[in-house]
């Protein structure tokens, strides 16, 4: 009801329903790229491997690929190189001078900063292509299938499907990009966002035919989990700030209040990310490495349900949230910003112990905002353990990374239709 609200006040406004029209037209046509097949797949093969599979790593990959990744389409990556490569180009810019120098220069240099990331997703598409392409070749791509999922595994029809499917990257990263500049939000969210919500009936439909009872607590189970998450997402410490008066010509300058919102989680869904990709990396290495390695690895960091399993899950998504937090936000750098500008936190005295104080407030923060994270995340693998139903456990959609993503990309694109419509002197619908 209430996005149906949303969509009739903002299709009132000519401007912004033409740029919702925009931003559903290229949704529309990432979703075609996602379900078209690149060239030399066995569609018929990979339909029915795809259609008997499933499990922890298979369902994580159908879950945040749309479906599209072991479908081996044209969009087959989607959109994690480009979110991958952003990430790591933000890690790499507090060890890399030139690039923290790019990062402070403005427009100028974080245009440098995004054509820098374009060449590293292209980089990451190719190995990302290639190891996909090469476990579809050697028939383990998909667990279960005996059936080959390429009508040719010669080098040449090979290479021509990691290009196609480096190339699909390429033009999912310019649909993203036409999203933010023409359309409503950010680009590559909304993909991401589309992907994840791709999956969802399949999912429901899943775990309703094996069991009514576990789909209506499941449904009940989610709708909370939502209302949690939305919660905790817009939940902020906001630190006030005065500014001194001051006398500027004829004109006085100053004496007014404001505050530093500090979210209480500031990491956002970047580290639940990092910690899906690393304990990605060694299930997709397992084959290479012998009977014996898959065979550990199977059993202790593919199973949801293994202890191993939950506590490094949790163990690193703490330490990324505090490590990303710790790169992201800078206390010396605001605290010079807000002494540059005559500004004071009442009872701190500026400079130092302004960022002495703020790293103080921010290592509180980080710590529930990290239990959050962990939390979340376990909640799906405690309600497994609970329901004992395998057949729910292969195909619970409501994880920690698809909420975490569906609300936080959700809110964020109702906030930006939310300022636009008040630019233009209508009433809202946030309130």
């Amino acid at each position: 009801m209430l996005m149906l609200t949303v969509l009739t006040r903002a299709f009132r406004v000519p401007e912004l329903r033409g740029k919702l029209l925009f931003t559903l037209a290229l949704i529309g046509l990432f979703r075609l790229g996602q379900v078209m097949p690149a060239p030399g797949v066995d569609v018929v093969a990979v339909r029915e491997c795809v259609g008997s599979a499933s499990g922890g790593l298979f369902d994580m990959v159908q879950l945040l690929s749309g479906g599209a990744m072991l479908h081996l389409s044209v969009f087959a990556l989607g959109v994690m190189p480009y979110i991958t490569a952003s990430i790591v180009m933000q890690l790499l810019a507090v060890v890399v001078p030139r690039l923290d120098a790019l990062r402070k220069e403005g427009s100028r240099g974080q245009a440098k900063i995004t054509e820098y990331t374009r060449y590293l997703t292209v980089g990451l598409a190719v190995l990302n292509a290639g190891t996909v392409v090469a476990l579809a070749r050697a028939g383990q791509l998909l667990p279960g299938c005996a059936r080959p999922l390429l009508r040719d595994d010669g080098l040449f029809a090979v290479a021509v499907i990691v290009l196609t499917m480096v190339a699909g990257t390429c033009a999912v990263m310019w649909l993203g990009e036409l999203i933010t500049e023409r359309g409503i939000g950010n680009g590559m969210s909304l993909l991401m966002f589309t992907q994840v919500v791709a999956v969802f009936p399949a999912y429901m439909s899943k775990i309703f035919v094996l069991s009514p009872f576990s789909f209506a607590v499941m449904v009940g189970s989610g709708l909370c989990l939502v209302a949690a998450v939305v919660f905790v997402e817009q939940a902020q410490r906001r630190v006030p700030v005065s500014y001194a008066k001051r006398m500027v010509g004829r004109r006085m300058y100053g004496g007014r209040g404001t505050y530093i919102p500090m979210k209480v989680n500031q990491a956002g869904i970047v580290p639940v990310i990092f910690t899906s990709s690393l304990l990605y990396l060694p299930t997709l290495a397992a084959p290479l490495l012998g009977a014996e390695a898959r065979a550990w690895v199977e059993l202790n960091l593919t199973a949801g349900s293994h202890p191993l399993y939950m506590t490094v899950y949790v163990l690193l998504i703490a330490a990324f949230a505090y490590f990303y937090v710790a790169i992201t936000f800078n206390p010396v750098e605001v605290a010079d910003n807000i002494r540059r500008y005559g500004g004071f936190v009442p009872g701190i005295r500026p400079g130092r112990p302004t960022a002495e104080y703020l790293a103080y407030v921010l290592s509180r923060l980080t710590a529930p905002g990290a239990l959050y994270l962990g939390v979340l995340a376990l909640l799906p693998l405690v309600a497994f353990a609970i329901l004992r139903d395998p057949g729910t456990q292969q195909n619970f959609p409501f994880g920690g990374t698809s909420v975490l993503i569906m609300v936080g990309v959700g809110l964020d694109t109702v906030k930006q239709v939310e300022s636009q419509l008040q630019q233009r002197n209508y009433e809202g619908f946030l309130k």
